[in-house]
């Protein structure tokens, strides 16, 4: 097991390299209105506890608008994984955020800071928070309604959407920022192989605290941020699915969260598949997991997210009337 956890550990290290050499940041006002994509920064100035200006330090929304004249009004921020340490940003961003689109969602990618720049936790919970208070303040501009804000997070984005989930904030009417104004809650939480108990001691799998050099404030920093322990009845209605045989998150931290919310009284629907390794996205094409987006699908209907909500639609196009 200790092996394993070295190889485990290893290859997010490599990762992480391969990513902050070929992978380009999400840069703001790099737009693409061809494919209908832009990107904004979170904050208009320096973001709080910023270490400097580059893009590693500026958390951003990739913005992807679903085809025009098929919006359903409904919104999903997606947070992709990378142990805290990179950002799959193409594997549990950019192909989830199609998906989405392609169902009449507006979706944005979040950026968020990482814990391998410096960034401990809590500050990509400030990221998420502002995600949500910008897509939500900002609903009339993206043709949405602000209670159908949907959250997906994989492995540490799970853990992230997760605390975000919990650990939400209410708006402050009285902000001179009309985006502190309201709430950080998502309407929904989705949960893809989330990395619930990433803040653990236990070092026979992975553990946040040992990947950033923290063990010994890993107690504390576990009380403060573990998800499960911060679940009450407020508490977003929540899709969650993992497999049984992830080596390196552990599906029993789900479970652990799952178990919270049936004490608590949140609605929460259940997909463990017997097998499958960690970081499969949208499926990966396996011939059982590729079905864990219908099932999500069915749940999203039930949720009343894809019934199309007229009030708050996009203009059509001259070009469609």
């Amino acid at each position: 097991m200790k092996k394993l956890l070295i190889i485990l550990i290893a290859g997010i290290l490599a990762g992480a390299s391969a990513w902050s050499q070929k992978a380009p940041c999400a840069t703001p006002n790099e737009d693409n209105a061809f494919l209908g994509i832009r990107t904004i920064r979170l904050w208009p100035g320096d973001a709080p506890q910023a270490k400097g200006k580059a893009c590693e330090d500026t958390p951003t929304l990739t913005i992807f608008a679903p085809q025009q004249g098929h919006d359903n009004g409904s919104a999903v921020i997606v947070l992709p994984g990378g142990a805290y340490v990179g950002l799959a940003a193409n594997l549990e961003g950019r192909q989830v955020a199609d998906w989405f689109t392609a169902r009449g969602f507006r979706a944005f990618v979040l950026s968020y800071r990482l814990s391998s720049n410096g960034y401990l936790l809590p500050v990509p919970l400030l990221d998420a928070r502002r995600a949500v208070q910008t897509v939500r303040a900002r609903a009339r501009d993206y043709f949405i309604a602000p209670n159908r804000i949907a959250i997906i997070g994989f492995s540490a984005g799970g853990h992230l959407a997760a605390l975000a989930s919990t650990q939400f904030i209410p708006g402050k009417p009285d902000a001179e920022d009309p985006i502190e104004r309201v709430s950080s809650r998502p309407d929904y939480l989705v949960l893809g192989y989330p990395w619930i108990g990433a803040i653990s001691s236990d070092t026979s799998h992975l553990t946040y605290c040992k990947l950033f050099n923290v063990m010994d404030q890993c107690e504390a920093l576990r009380m403060a941020w573990s998800p499960d322990l911060f679940v009450t009845k407020d508490t977003p209605p929540t899709f969650w699915f993992h497999t049984t045989t992830d080596e390196t998150v552990p599906v029993e931290q789900g479970l652990r969260f799952y178990e919270a919310a049936i004490k608590a009284g949140v609605p929460i629907e259940a997909h463990i598949f017997a097998s499958g390794p960690h970081g499969t996205g949208l499926g990966k094409a396996d011939p059982a997991l590729d079905q864990w987006p219908n099932l999500l699908e069915f749940w999203l209907r039930a949720q009343g997210m894809l019934t199309p909500d007229t009030s708050v639609a996009a203009p059509r196009p001259s070009w469609m009337k």
